[in-house]
């Protein structure tokens, strides 16, 4: 496969600020690419802009993964001053450690919120900039996509419904030329593992990340596997070999589904045929939708 050159190409990056976000930031600069940086903290993001090069090569943006229009008013605004989006990192992500039994719903809320569907309105805003390049959209999901811990039923639920959501998006638009990937990291030393390992559930329950299967990996190595990944437009990036089988063993026959179940003109004639509600009654009640379940057979 040929490379993916970034030279020159714009790449949008959500929760740019982090850890993950700005070590990528800086590798992805270093291949020529130019930068759209998007967070929350508007102060941070503007700063780490200058520090990449100021506007010309590195643009900055508040935005809130959680608010469409925030973010598509960022990435139109973005598209505007570079001329193009070629690739996309949906890499907002935030965390929870604690049981069901005791944890606050709004914060399992506000993880699926921020996890999942900020990934969802992420690629939503930036679909019509990438489509006219052919580009390329990555989210981040972990390896707790797979792997499901106790104790963090939001974060494993969110990261799950990313890889999935991504699957799903892949093939909605590969008629277009867009790829679609995931990106699972392990756990890496950023302020997110650093409040985890604050927290006594955290600290407990994988004792400090600094051996056995729960084993830290550097930040160095995760960049590079993902720069590589992002220029072999991969639909699955992870940072060891043994991540690999991992991440590909649920997915064993998802190739053979993909390119039979659904073919591409029953996927574009499918997409034509839908309307924008996807077919939920926007005013439907508790028994509508027992009675949506049963007819579609899905309970």
């Amino acid at each position: 496969m040929l490379r993916y050159d970034l030279t020159g190409r714009t790449v949008a990056i959500t929760g740019s600020t982090g850890g993950l976000g700005s070590a990528v930031a800086q590798a992805l600069r270093r291949r020529g690419a130019h930068l759209a940086l998007l967070d929350l903290d508007g102060t941070a993001v503007a700063a780490q802009a200058d520090a990449l090069g100021g506007s010309r090569v590195a643009w900055a943006a508040q935005a809130d993964v959680t608010d469409l229009d925030s973010v598509r008013t960022a990435i139109d605004r973005a598209a505007a001053h570079f001329g193009r989006i070629d690739v996309v990192i949906a890499n907002a992500g935030v965390s929870a450690v604690a049981p069901m039994a005791t944890l606050n719903p709004d914060a399992f809320e506000r993880v699926l919120d921020v996890n999942l569907t900020g990934v969802w309105r992420t690629f939503k805003a930036a679909l019509p900039h990438v489509e006219r390049q052919r580009g390329y959209l990555l989210a981040t999901s972990s390896m707790a996509a797979f792997v499901h811990s106790p104790l963090q039923a939001p974060y494993t639920a969110s990261k799950a419904g990313v890889w999935a959501m991504c699957n799903s998006i892949r093939l909605e638009v590969r008629h277009l030329g867009v790829g679609v990937g995931t990106l699972h990291p392990t756990f890496l030393k950023t302020p997110m593992l650093d409040a985890i390992h604050a927290d006594p559930a955290g600290r407990r329950l994988w004792g400090g990340n600094e051996r056995g299967l729960w084993r830290m990996c550097t930040v160095d190595k995760a960049v590079r596997s993902i720069v590589s990944g992002i220029e072999r437009r991969a639909q699955t990036i992870t940072s060891h070999r043994a991540h690999g089988i991992v991440a590909a063993t649920p997915g064993f026959f998802r190739p053979f589904i993909d390119r039979v179940g659904f073919t591409t003109r029953t996927i574009t004639e499918a997409s034509a045929a839908s309307s924008p509600s996807g077919g939920l009654a926007p005013t439907s009640q508790p028994g509508d939708v027992n009675l949506m379940n049963k007819a579609l057979d899905l309970r």
